[in-house]
């Protein structure tokens, strides 16, 4: 019985130092923080689409009149110039463009409105830019080319090449 009685308290004592033990134990925690910073630099991109006249005749008393878009896309707040040059044709200026077909010339402009009135170029011989203060989003531009009537020009295939300048 003596046997009985010990093996009881033993269990009893094993209870207790269970019990005692499963306490949750006292916790703490502590926190920092992380600095997290970065500087967004002024960029911006530009694209532009072909300008296509299509066929012209001399013949025709009214001019070949066509559209194109350039697009500029700048970080928000930046503020930008588009200028576009006299193109590739030798003896071209922003006041007087010219597309060839060999030594042959077809003289066309670029401009600003669809009233055809105001010449877009680099700023110089009374031509304009064009631009804003980007908002972040694409800018989409127009850009108003006329081919002139009467131009008795040989039969071909004419092309010039003008550049889009995006300042900022």
């Amino acid at each position: 019985m003596i046997r009985l009685r010990s093996l009881y308290m033993g269990a009893a004592a094993g209870a207790l130092v269970a019990a005692l033990s499963a306490t949750p134990a006292i916790s703490s925690t502590t926190t920092t923080t992380i600095a997290v910073s970065a500087t967004s630099l002024s960029s911006c991109v530009v694209a532009a689409t072909p300008l296509a006249f299509g066929s012209y005749s001399a013949a025709t008393s009214s001019p070949n009149d066509a559209t194109s878009t350039v697009t500029a896309t700048c970080t928000s707040g930046t503020p930008y110039t588009l200028a576009l040059d006299a193109g590739t044709t030798s003896g071209s200026t922003v006041a007087a463009r010219g597309m060839t077909n060999g030594t042959d010339t077809m003289h066309y402009n670029l401009y600003t409105t669809s009233a055809r009135s105001t010449v877009w170029g680099d700023g110089t011989s009374s031509t304009v830019t064009q631009g804003a203060t980007s908002a972040g989003l694409p800018a989409v531009y127009t850009v108003y080319g006329r081919v002139p009537a009467n131009q008795y020009v040989s039969t071909g295939a004419y092309s010039d090449l003008v550049t889009v300048t995006l300042t900022y």
